[in-house]
């Protein structure tokens, strides 16, 4: 497994609590990403389902929200009412599922004042309302004391929500609405998401010449429908323009051979400079 530290050493690591200083002043100027989860559906090696923090200059976001988020939150001391808006790729449980519990903590616990703003396919709203439902009765219903913002993602279609740039590419994963790869662009740095995806060359077009490019990698060599794998991502490794890739999502099929891997791989509270 290659090492962020080892091998290309200016690349920003930053491990809070482990070789990050909690304490240092940071450049204003600069864009981080943290994973305060890196996992997939099934808590593969122990890790949490997919949730991706970027923090500006002036803001604090979180792309994707799985069902194990807020309790990932909480262990990393990340205040969730620090979180301006919500970026979603697809309407799968361990990237939505955590909408339900962030906005009930929201409401009863951290007691939000500031509006939410919640990005993602078409879709997103009726879902999340039906996920609410099942899993809270009535609480779709019940009237939040902070606005909430929905905001739709249409394919290939740049969207700008309070200062940054969202473009939605395709991805061919199923999950019943628009499944897609995020592409950010935010104090002149680009970050971009696969999501979960089978190899498409739409993520050769997502990533191009992204400061940063986070991919699913769900299996090692297999064929898996609907999902990625790290015998591809490397085969078409030369094709991508991207500055740094770090793979994420994997499964034990992954982690069980990280000896294995050529490429940065993420991990529960791992964070990176831009």
């Amino acid at each position: 497994m290659r090492s962020w530290v080892t091998d290309t050493p200016d690349t920003g690591l930053a491990r809070p609590g482990l070789t990050e200083d909690p304490h240092r002043e940071r450049n204003m100027a600069e864009v981080e990403v943290g994973f305060i989860g890196s996992g997939d559906a099934f808590g593969s090696g122990g890790r949490f389902q997919t949730c991706i923090a970027i923090r500006t200059s002036d803001d604090f976001f979180l792309v994707d929200c799985g069902a194990s988020s807020l309790i990932a939150m909480r262990k990393q001391q990340i205040e969730p009412r620090e979180v301006s808006k919500i970026l979603i790729t697809h309407l799968h449980g361990d990237h939505f599922g955590g909408l339900p519990f962030f906005l009930l903590d929201a409401q009863l616990v951290s007691k939000r004042a500031a509006p939410l703003t919640l990005v993602g396919p078409l879709g997103l709203e009726e879902r999340l309302k039906a996920a609410m439902e099942i899993l809270f009765a009535g609480s779709s219903k019940v009237e939040p004391n902070f606005e909430v913002r929905f905001v739709e993602l249409k394919a290939r279609t740049p969207t700008q929500v309070d200062g940054i740039q969202i473009t939605a590419f395709p991805a061919a994963h199923f999950s019943g609405a628009p499944s897609y790869s995020l592409r950010v662009e935010v104090e002149q740095k680009v970050f971009v998401y696969s999501g979960d995806s089978q190899w498409t060359d739409t993520l050769i077009e997502a990533s191009a010449d992204a400061d940063l490019f986070v991919c699913e990698s769900y299996v090692f060599d297999k064929e898996v429908a609907l999902h990625n794998n790290y015998r591809t991502i490397m085969e078409n490794r030369p094709r991508l323009t991207c500055k740094k890739i770090i793979l994420t999502h994997m499964s034990d099929d992954v982690l069980s051979r990280a000896q294995q891997v050529e490429l940065p791989m993420a991990e529960d509270g791992l964070w990176l400079h831009l």
